[in-house]
Order: structure tokens, then C-alpha cells, then sequence
């Protein structure tokens, strides 16, 4: 494949060379043009045609190029050229392609190229006649590639049994004839093969050898072998040469197990073994027989005790014989399979485990379990299936027994106290009987009895206290356990038991402020207990073991606790006071009296914790009463500057520690009330009021646009497009739907609407005011590239290029105002100018005095 993409390239090369060259062409190729022939078939390396090259006399070193075929067609590579010497060429075959006058071209016209050293190019044609060739004929189909093997079968008349597949790359006609010549076999002129008799294969050959020529009418041929064997049929019917009939199994016999072994005969097969196909014929589930050998094996599990071979034990078995799968050339027998009973089954008790139930108080041989209702062997044979009871075992089996081995009656021997020592916790017995089988191999099976002692509740629940105390301040936390109370039960097993309130614990605002657990007795708080209203709470607590029950009392001791914080009246007071007031004066006559439920009135004390710039103010008595007055305790000082508030707001604290030591301040609890006082100093006369300076804040906001959020105006305005959009569509619908509901009426109603237009009433007359805004250019600058001035603003920036006569001046804003069309169609305009102009010509003005002026 490379060589001839070398090639193919290599003649592209050329033929483009010849072009360039083409206006120095030279006869260089003598002898050419020219035409020769050559046989088809030919072989490599044989000579078509030889030719000369002629060089200059001024190329000193003869050819350049060496003569080449040029021509691009790949069948012209069965040729090429090869050099004699002393510039002597000739053309000879290369055998790839070989030449093929019935399939290939028969003429090839090959372009030979030739360039000197001196430049000189020439190029000529050799004509090439491919001749024909008389040839072998050709087998085709298997033949041509394999020993063709036909098979003939035995009795079969005389018939065509092979069509030979020949033919002459002449298309001449043929002819066909087989050796050796005594045989019962012919060819017809067309290559059809026959038989001439109908074989037997117990006296035929069993198998031919033949040779079948075919030729040509030159006398050219050529010869293939053909095997011919005979098949074997069968044509007699198979016989059993077993006897026996009736077969006799025990049960439960593994598979595989040997039951009989069929036999039988063709007289096909005489004098060789017979090839025979054995298979029963009736659904069964039990046995097989293998195909080849004709041995009955067992393959399912047999058992006797099962339906339907417990009724019928009888197998019965139609087995068939044939010479083949698919003849028709068979025999069949009934054998009878008798299966017998073995002792291969246990006695089974269903269920196998029994619990049953028993109180404590049970009577000794009080009747509890009989098993032989539950329990049987399901052996066919009587011998085979009976059993008895044995082996009573297990935990608590001295206190049962059976009746007898054979009744298996379970009986209760003597009654069970669970209260007593020797039997606490003893709930439950387990216990285990063997039923067996008498006869051998005794296969036994085991029987598990568990019987649960019931307890019978005979004993009231006792409270561990007759009664109990509790001591609870009274700022327990609401859900806080304050105690439990316990009960227990003497029976067996101890009784669950439920704890709950059944008297006592309610106040007016509570139907039971105690909480019991009902089953671990913990008593808990629901609302918040008060010392100031009950001191003593009294409860009564039940337990219960669902049968009997038993109460106890309990006592809830609240404890009286700082909790209250004293309150004030009046909590909260306001007045104002001359600047001139004297020290020790109590101011406006103010007291304050306070209580507290849960505090002497000697335990207040008074102090002001916020407000009391350059203590000013005082309490008296600061402590150790329930009453105190304000107090004056310094005067004011404004002129120096020492004093500059002349409104205080005082925050006065007031707490019941008075009474306490040091140390139990800091273990007590102590509360604290509050009250607010609002001052007012009132200045002299004379009085300056000196004031602070102060200063305003003027915060700038500026919206910067971040380039970040470039798609906030994008899904601005494309969420208001599609709004937008949306309300058209709804419009447009609602007006299809009123023209579709609402057609207009006949004339009588033109009429009516024209009317009802007529008495319209006039139109309202709305002012619309529209205020112009002139750009003001306050500053000027010169334009850098061009050097021209400009003006600007210098708020927004706005600029214009600046006429050379015009001077910088404001231009004042205009206001002007549009007033509605009235009925008849007229309307007015008002400005603030004296001059009227039309409407069209105020919006022109308008439009050309805001139009913002063009940047520079």
C-alpha cells in the first residue's frame, strides 16, 4: 500500500515537472511511441518491450531522471520499468496486479517520462495489448475451497443429492464425469450429482469416495474428491429384557437410591451395543431413570406418612423405550413400586412449649396440663407410632408430677406461697418432659412447660410514714421537688404502686398547687407558694396497688422569705424649686412613706443612687423608718460655675437591709424598691443661664453607583416592561369581554348616549404649574485641546462653549402656568411674563430653554 501512494506520488511529481518543462521538450525516447503485447497471467519480470535513450552530446553525465511511468492509474503498476545498461531500458511485468484479460483493461497506454542532464525532458506512449490466455475451469463454492462431504440416507430412492459449481474463465462450455466409474453414483451434464439405487446400510458401503472432473472443450480440466457416507435408520421397534414387574422400597430413601434396573434390546443393533433412550412416561415425582443405562433411582424425598402415599402406598410407573428421541420406534412397561413404613418419625407436640398460668394459692393435685391431647406420631404403621411421657425435670419440678407415662395428666403436688422465703421471686417454673417413642430407634422429642405462679394481692400498701413534714421557702422555684413519700406492697412480686393527692394543697387561686409523681412519689410544686397568705398547706396522699389502697398526710411548711421589695408612695413626683432655696429645707414639704409584707418598717433604708450631681439632696432619716422627707443639703452654686443642670432627675433606692449585720448582707436576700424624682431649679431674676454651645451635625448622602450591581437597572426595568406588558394583555381582555357582554343597542339607544353626553357636567378645571430651570454657568475655563473658553456650573457641572460678547449672568427661573380646556374648548395660558404667545409656541420656547447646553 505505501509503495503505490510512493508511486502514485511520484508520477504527480513528474507530470507537474513535465508541465513546467514542456517548452523544452526533446526526442530523447527512441523507439517510441509504440505498441506491444502480452499475455495475461504473465509472470513477474517478463519483457513487454525494450527502447533506447538518446542523450546530448553536451550532458557529460547522461540521464537526470530516469525513464519512468507516469501514468496515475493504480492498474498500470503492474508494470515498470528496469534498465539493460549502456542506456537500454525495457518494460517488463511486476505480477502485482496480475494481468486478467476477462476482468481487466485490455489495452494500457503508459506515459514514459525521461529527462538528461542538460534539462532536455521527453515524453512518449507505449501502447500495451493484454492477449487472451485459454485457462483451467474453476471449481466454485465449497468445492474451490474444502473436500466436500455429502450424507445419503439409508432407503432413501434415487434422487439428486449434490449440484457441482463450476465454470471456465472462457465461458466455454463444460463437461463433468466422477471415477471410479462402478459406482451407484452419476453427474449429469450440468453438474448434478445422483444416486442410481437405494442404499442398505447393513449390506452398502457405508461410505464412497469420489472424483469429479470438469473440462473444458481444449481439454484443460481439473478434479475435486467428494465423500459420500450412508446413514444409519432405524427401522425396528425395541424390546424389554427385564421381567420383573413389582418392586418393594422402605421409605425415606436417599437419592440416588438403585430401585431396579431396566434393560433392553433393538434388533437394529444386533451385533453392537444398543443405543437406547429410556424415560417414564407418568408424572412422578419420586423416581427417575437415566436416559442411556435404564436405571430407576429414587430422587425425591418418599415419605410414607404423607399424603397420597399414606392412603395408597402403590407407585405405579409406565417406562418407555426408543431407539431415538424423535422415532417413532417404542416400547413401554408398567412396573408397581410398593413403599413401606418405617419408624422414622418422632412424636411432635403442637405446639411444643405450653404456658399456663397458676395461682398462688393453687391446691395440691389440682389438675393443670394434659399432653397427650397436643402430641401424636405420625408413623402410618401402629407399631411405628406409639409413645409415652417421661423425664419431668426442671426448675420447681418437685412441686408437679404426671399422672402416668402413657395419660401425660400434669398435676400441681403441693400449693405455692410466693410471700415465703423458700419460694420469693419464684415466679415462674420451667419444666421439661421427653416424649418417646416404644418402638426403635425411640426417637423422642422435648416438651417445654412453663408455668407462671399468679400472686393474689392479700396485702394492703403501707406508707413508709404515717405521716409527713416539708419545709419549703416560699421562693421555691415552681416544678422543684420538695419531697417524696414511699409505700410498699408485702406481696409477691411487690405491686406497682400509683401515688396520688387526693385532699388538701388548694387555694383560691389554685384548685391544688402540689404535683405527686404516680410512681416514684416525688411531690413537686405547680404555682408559687406565698408566706403572706398561707403559712401551712395539709395533703392527702393515697397509694394504690390497683386493688387495695392506703392514705398518709402531708404536711407543707412554707418559710418565710425576703422575697417582697418595698413599695413607695408616691413612686414617682415631679416640682421645681428656687434657685435660693435654703440648705435643710425639706423640699416642698415631699415625703415618702414605704411598706414592705415581709420587713420591719425599721429595716428601710434610703439613698440616691443617680442624679445627684454635687449632693444636692438627701433623705431624712436616711434609714430605720418607714417614712422620709427630702432634704435641701447644699446650696446651689451657678455663678461660680460649680452647678450647671437646672433639671435633676433623682433616682432613689430604697432597701430592707437596715437590720441586718454585715455578714448576713452579703448570705440574705434583700430587695429593693425604687422611686423617681423630677426637679426643676428656678433661676432669680437676675440670674443669667449659662449655656452649653452647641453644634449640628449635617450628614451628606451621596448615591455612588457600584459597578457590581450592573443588574439592578437591568431587572428594574425589565420587571416594569413585563408589568407593564401584562396590564396591556389584561386591558385588552377586558375590553373584549365588555364588547362581547355589552353590544351596542339599535338607534333608540345612539340616541340616549348621545343625550347622556350632552348632559355631561363640565369638566373640572385642573392647573397643572410647570417650573423652568435655567442652567446658571458661574464659572468659565479654557479648553485644553482646543483653547477655546468654555463656561460651567459649578454644581452640576454642566458646560458651553462661551460667546465672545456674552458676560456671565443668571438667568432667573420662569414659572408658568397651564389651566385646563373648559366645555366650549378654549382654554387660557398664565405666566408670570406680560407677553402671550400661543401654546405651540411656549412648548417650543420651553423645550429650547431646558434643553441642557452641549459639553465641550
Amino acid at each position: 500500500m505505501k509503495d503505490s501512494i510512493v508511486k502514485m506520488m511520484k508520477s504527480m511529481l513528474l507530470l507537474i515537472l513535465l508541465g513546467v518543462v514542456s517548452g523544452r521538450r526533446t526526442q530523447l525516447l527512441k523507439g517510441l511511441p509504440a505498441t506491444s503485447t502480452v499475455e495475461e497471467n504473465a509472470a513477474a519480470g517478463v519483457s513487454v518491450y525494450t527502447f533506447n535513450v538518446t542523450v546530448s552530446p553536451l550532458s557529460s553525465e547522461g540521464v537526470a531522471i530516469l525513464p519512468t511511468i507516469v501514468n496515475s492509474n493504480p492498474l498500470t503498476e503492474a508494470f515498470d520499468i528496469e534498465s539493460k545498461g549502456d542506456l537500454e531500458y525495457r518494460v517488463v511485468t511486476t505480477g502485482n496486479p496480475v494481468l486478467d484479460y476477462e476482468t481487466m483493461p485490455k489495452s494500457f497506454d503508459l506515459q514514459i517520462f525521461v529527462e538528461d542532464t542538460a534539462g532536455r525532458t521527453d515524453l512518449n506512449i507505449l501502447t500495451v495489448q493484454v492477449t487472451d490466455k485459454n485457462e483451467r475451469p474453476v471449481f466454485r463454492g465449497n468445492m474451490a475451497i474444502q473436500t466436500v462431504t455429502i450424507y445419503v440416507l439409508e432407503g432413501t430412492p434415487p434422487e439428486c443429492i449434490y449440484q457441482v459449481d463450476a465454470a471456465d474463465p472462457e465461458n466455454a462450455e463444460l463437461k463433468y464425469s466422477l471415477l471410479p466409474a462402478p459406482v451407484p453414483f452419476l453427474v449429469l451434464e450440468s453438474g448434478a450429482v445422483f444416486t442410481t439405487k437405494e442404499f442398505d446400510y447393513e449390506k452398502d458401503p457405508h461410505c464412497y469416495f469420489l472424483n469429479i472432473t470438469v473440462t473444458d472443450p481444449d481439454g484443460l480440466n481439473s478434479t475435486k474428491a467428494v465423500n459420500i457416507n450412508i446413514i444409519n435408520i432405524n427401522d425396528e421397534r425395541p424390546y424389554f429384557t427385564t421381567k420383573q414387574r413389582i418392586y418393594r422400597i422402605p421409605e425415606e430413601q436417599s437419592p440416588g437410591t438403585v430401585v431396579a434396573n431396566i434393560t433392553a434390546k433393538d434388533p437394529d443393533d444386533e451385533d453392537s451395543p444398543s443405543r437406547l433412550f429410556y424415560s417414564i412416561q407418568s408424572s412422578d415425582r419420586y423416581f427417575s431413570i437415566n436416559p442411556s443405562t435404564g436405571v430407576l433411582q429414587v430422587t425425591g424425598k418418599i415419605n410414607r406418612d404423607a399424603l397420597p402415599l399414606r392412603l395408597h402406598p402403590n407407585i405405579s410407573l409406565i417406562v418407555r423405550v426408543e431407539d431415538s428421541p424423535s422415532s417413532s420406534h417404542a416400547s413401554e412397561m408398567e412396573i408397581t413400586i410398593i413403599v413401606e413404613d418405617i419408624n422414622d418419625n418422632p412424636p411432635e407436640c403442637n405446639p411444643s412449649t405450653f404456658r399456663i398460668e397458676a395461682n398462688e394459692n393453687t391446691i395440691a393435685g389440682t389438675f393443670l396440663l394434659d399432653l397427650r391431647n397436643y402430641c401424636k406420631d405420625i408413623d402410618v404403621d401402629p407399631s411405628n407410632n406409639q409413645f409415652n411421657f417421661t423425664g419431668l425435670s426442671g426448675f420447681g419440678s418437685n412441686n408437679f408430677a404426671l399422672e402416668s407415662t402413657v395419660s401425660g395428666r400434669l398435676v400441681m403436688t403441693e400449693s405455692i406461697d410466693l410471700e415465703n422465703p423458700a419460694n420469693l421471686g419464684a415466679e415462674v417454673y420451667s419444666l421439661t418432659v421427653r416424649v418417646q417413642d416404644i418402638a426403635c430407634p425411640n426417637y423422642s422429642n422435648i416438651i417445654y412447660i412453663y408455668i407462671r405462679i399468679k400472686p393474689v394481692n392479700e396485702f394492703f400498701p403501707v406508707f413508709s410514714n404515717l405521716s409527713y413534714e416539708f419545709n419549703v421557702p416560699e421562693i421555691t422555684r415552681v416544678g422543684s421537688s420538695i419531697g417524696r413519700v414511699n409505700a410498699r406492697d408485702k406481696d409477691w412480686s411487690p405491686s406497682v404502686i400509683t401515688y396520688s393527692i387526693v385532699a388538701g394543697g388548694g387555694t383560691k387561686d389554685y384548685t391544688n398547687i402540689f404535683w405527686i409523681s404516680p410512681t416514684k412519689g416525688d411531690v413537686k410544686i405547680l404555682a408559687r407558694l406565698d408566706y403572706e397568705t398561707t403559712q401551712k398547706h395539709i395533703l392527702t396522699v393515697q397509694a394504690s396497688d390497683q386493688e387495695k389502697i392506703a392514705t398518709a398526710s402531708v404536711t407543707v411548711n412554707v418559710l418565710e422569705v425576703n422575697d417582697e421589695e418595698p413599695v413607695c408612695s408616691p413612686n414617682f413626683y415631679s416640682f421645681q424649686i428656687p434657685v435660693s432655696l435654703a440648705v435643710g429645707t425639706n423640699i416642698n414639704g415631699f415625703r415618702i412613706e414605704c411598706q414592705d409584707r415581709d420587713s420591719d418598717p425599721r429595716s428601710f433604708r434610703y439613698f440616691i443612687n443617680e442624679g445627684n450631681v454635687n449632693n444636692h439632696f438627701t433623705f431624712s432619716p436616711s434609714a430605720g423608718s418607714n417614712t422620709s422627707r427630702l432634704i435641701l443639703a447644699s446650696r446651689f452654686d451657678y455663678d461660680s460655675g460649680l452647678d450647671t443642670n437646672w433639671i435633676y432627675r433623682l433616682h432613689v433606692y430604697i432597701t430592707d437591709d437596715n437590720l441586718l449585720s454585715a455578714r448576713d448582707k452579703t448570705t440574705d436576700l434583700i430587695k429593693t424598691g425604687t422611686v423617681t424624682l423630677s426637679i426643676r431649679v428656678i433661676p432669680n431674676p437676675t440670674t443669667v443661664i449659662t449655656t452649653t454651645p452647641g453644634f449640628t451635625v449635617v450628614a451628606k448622602m451621596e448615591n455612588l453607583y457600584s459597578e457590581l450591581a450592573w443588574y439592578v437597572p437591568f431587572v428594574i426595568t425589565l420587571g416594569s416592561l413585563l408589568l407593564l406588558g401584562l396590564l396591556g394583555y389584561l386591558g385588552f381582555l377586558l375590553a373584549t369581554w365588555v364588547r362581547t357582554c355589552c353590544p351596542p343597542t339599535g338607534k333608540a339607544g345612539d340616541v340616549l348616549l348621545i343625550n347622556a353626553a350632552e348632559k355631561k357636567k363640565p369638566k373640572k378645571e385642573v392647573i397643572v404649574t410647570m417650573t423652568k430651570l435655567n442652567t446658571v454657568f458661574d464659572g468659565e475655563a479654557r479648553d485644553p485641546v482646543t483653547g477655546k473658553m468654555y463656561e460651567f456650573n459649578t454644581r452640576s457641572g454642566a458646560r458651553r462653549w462661551k460667546k465672545s460678547n456674552e458676560p456671565l449672568q443668571p438667568t432667573p427661573a420662569m414659572q408658568v402656568t397651564s389651566s385646563a380646556t373648559d366645555d366650549s374648548g378654549q382654554g387660557t395660558d398664565r405666566a408670570d411674563t406680560p407677553s402671550k404667545k400661543e401654546p405651540s409656541e411656549k412648548r417650543k420656547e420651553l423645550t429650547a430653554e431646558t434643553k441642557p447646553a452641549a459639553k465641550p
